[in-house]
């Protein structure tokens, strides 16, 4: 029998040994769990099934999570999509599928506050690589002076971090407290669309992160990348990073469910998400009522993108899930046209033009929150919607075009929800 080799990356969470996460030359992924992580009812919180008081810890780590090519969802999800993911897999010269080298080189900077350090053969504690014969553990080998960060999603972005008022691509021990997300070759105006609607969410009683519009000449090292001839970044502000570049944990949906992301959109619906947000989250009824303020903003703003991957969860203390602020809110109506449905069902519909007061109530329902306590969070939304966006699409910096569709766009919603012009 041939000799296969391994390579073996230590997984830790603010300094707790999490697990191995051994890769093996045939492509096999298995990452052991550390039996002292798994025995501490205190410890740190990987995933949301694994917290040490939701009915299915006793079963997530009772095994290795063993994969082909692509890691466990938990991990692979940490990874980006699309352009930036060649980008990367071109970078290493490995196939996009292979997922082991990729987390290694990235796993310096990978969203949320899980950290993945190569382990020397010698150092490999016992019991990692018990699963497979005839094996050759080999170091690591991580790329220096290359790219450590990862996103997920498919658009371009980085991991970057703000010095005299520029901008500068994220380095070992100099994490990012930035996504700077550049222009779209292929979508006019993408980041003040992004910008304006995260705005007139924010308005409507959204919680989001910080936000800014950051001129092209202010980003620094960026890699040999086609860019439009457009005059603005759009940037927003970490939620997974402290006022101090420190780590914060968070997850996904995709990585809450197990699903990878080509599973983000059809898999789900939104009362399964809602179920996990009111029963497992810290403040259940608060943070649910934010969830239904989302829904209705994906639906007056024309976002139909609003899938497993862009709602995430995050543990502000380590250990308790909370709701995480809003993100990639886009009026993607403007590139879609005839765009009319959400991302996932909502009280087994999709199309937002037949969306009412009613399916919401269904919704509320089936998720097990009294629809006294989520009315008036909606009754509150359109009520700033319909008194401060008008105003405020003036004066925004969005394409006139794209105003134009986004008014048309309101008018033709259910009265529930219609807004005026």
């Amino acid at each position: 029998m041939t000799t296969e080799t391994v390579e073996v990356l230590k997984l830790s969470l603010y300094g707790v040994t999490v697990g191995h996460l051994a890769g093996y030359q045939s492509g096999r992924n298995i990452l052991v769990f550390d039996q002292e992580y798994v025995a501490n009812t205190d410890r740190p919180t990987l995933t949301l099934s694994g917290a040490s008081e939701h009915p299915a810890s006793k079963t997530v780590f009772a095994k290795p999570w063993i994969r082909q090519q692509r890691l466990h969802p938990v991990l692979s999800n940490l990874l980006p999509e699309g352009a930036l993911r060649e980008w990367f897999a071109q970078m290493l010269k490995v196939h996009p599928d292979n997922e082991f080298p990729l987390f290694a080189q990235l796993a310096a900077d990978l969203p949320g506050a899980l950290v993945a350090e190569p382990v020397d053969p010698d150092n490999i504690p016992a019991g990692v690589l018990d699963h497979r014969t005839m094996i050759e553990p080999v170091p690591r080998m991580v790329l220096d002076g290359r790219p450590h960060f990862s996103l997920a999603g498919v658009q371009m972005k980085f991991s970057m971090h703000e010095a005299d008022g520029r901008f500068l691509v994220s380095q070992p021990g100099k994490l990012g407290e930035w996504i700077i997300k550049t222009p779209s070759t292929q979508h006019q105006d993408v980041p003040v669309n992004e910008y304006t609607v995260m705005n007139l969410a924010s308005l409507a009683g959204i919680d989001i992160p910080g936000i800014k519009l950051v001129e092209l000449s202010q980003l620094q090292d960026l890699p040999p990348i086609n860019l439009p001839d457009e005059q603005h970044a759009y940037a927003i502000r970490r939620f997974d990073r402290d006022d101090q570049r420190m780590r914060i944990h968070a997850e996904d949906f995709a990585q809450v469910l197990f699903k990878y992301a080509h599973e983000k959109y059809g898999t789900a619906n939104f009362e399964q998400i809602g179920k996990v947000i009111y029963q497992f989250t810290g403040h259940g009824l608060a943070n649910i009522q934010q969830m239904a303020r989302r829904l209705l903003i994906n639906i007056l703003l024309g976002n139909g993108d609003a899938h497993l991957k862009n709602w995430s969860l995050y543990y502000p203390d380590k250990v308790t899930a909370e709701l995480a602020p809003a993100y990639d809110i886009v009026y993607t109506q403007a590139y879609i046209p005839g765009e009319k449905q959400i991302s996932l069902n909502l009280a087994g519909n999709k199309d937002w033009y037949a969306m009412n007061m009613i399916t919401f109530e269904e919704w509320a329902k089936s998720v097990g929150v009294p629809w006294r306590a989520i009315k008036p969070h909606l009754d509150d939304v359109i009520e700033k919607a319909r008194n401060l966006w008008v105003d405020y699409l003036a004066g925004s910096p969005m394409n006139d075009g794209h105003k134009i569709l986004l008014k048309k766009h309101w008018s033709r919603l259910h009265s529930d929800f219609r807004i005026d012009t």
